[in-house]
């Protein structure tokens, strides 16, 4: 199996990528350098996509479309950013394509209609979820579960912090990389365990954001030196 440290990034395909969470990631790597995939179940819908993302860059960086399984295959890195209803059959259908890659799990397992209230699965969050069904061969890393979406891809600056967990120490290195090629600021969040943290407080800034009728709100982690 090809390990992490034995790979540099330079694509990245993002499964189930055409909603908001995947064209404001695509973005921002494609902006940054990266060759991105969006993927779909459907081609043509992803094609769409991508050629958005292209108008919004004006032309400029490498964003293609495809169906899942290619891009999922054709990619260095794979990112998924499906809904929670989707994200098991989406992994088990994926599984055979990742083999041998990290993987970035963005999914939060919100459960409607009370987003608001924090509901793990049996697993303990969606990212564990994906370690069981996707199995050793893959390593998932939780990240950009607490970003405002629409900010990233308007390109404005987005006040919040990416915790990332996984259970490689290389693959939350490459994934902090990653995240601050899209202009955020990671950090090391521990082992895949703390995933269910991470995940629970999407759902609290939800609540939040109902609160004080907005979409943007975040975390910060203070009290250390900031480069």
């Amino acid at each position: 199996m090809t390990t992490p440290e034995e790979k540099t990034i330079h694509s990245i395909g993002i499964i189930g990528g055409t909603g908001k969470e995947g064209k404001g990631l695509a973005y921002c790597w494609a902006k940054a350098g990266y060759r991105v995939t969006i993927g779909s179940r459907q081609a043509e819908k992803a094609q769409a996509a991508a050629e958005e993302v292209r108008t919004r860059l004006g032309g400029k960086g490498e964003v293609t479309g495809a169906i899942n399984s290619d891009a999922a295959t054709n990619c260095d890195l794979a990112t998924i950013t499906v809904p929670y209803s989707a994200h098991r059959e989406t992994l088990e259908g994926m599984r055979p394509y990742l083999q041998g890659k990290i993987l970035i799990d963005v999914t939060v397992p919100l459960v409607p209609p009370r987003v608001s209230k924090v509901q793990m699965p049996p697993a303990g969050s969606a990212s564990l979820e994906a370690q069981e069904i996707l199995g050793e061969g893959v390593q998932v890393v939780t990240a950009f579960q607490n970003i405002s979406y629409e900010n990233l891809y308007e390109g404005k600056e987005v006040d919040c912090d990416v915790l990332v967990c996984s259970n490689s120490k290389t693959a939350r290195r490459i994934v902090i990389g990653l995240v601050q090629a899209a202009g955020l600021s990671g950090f090391d969040a521990g082992p895949l365990a703390n995933s269910m943290v991470v995940e629970g407080l999407s759902s609290v800034l939800i609540g939040i954001n109902l609160q004080f009728g907005v979409q943007s709100s975040g975390i910060r982690i203070t009290g250390i030196p900031r480069s």
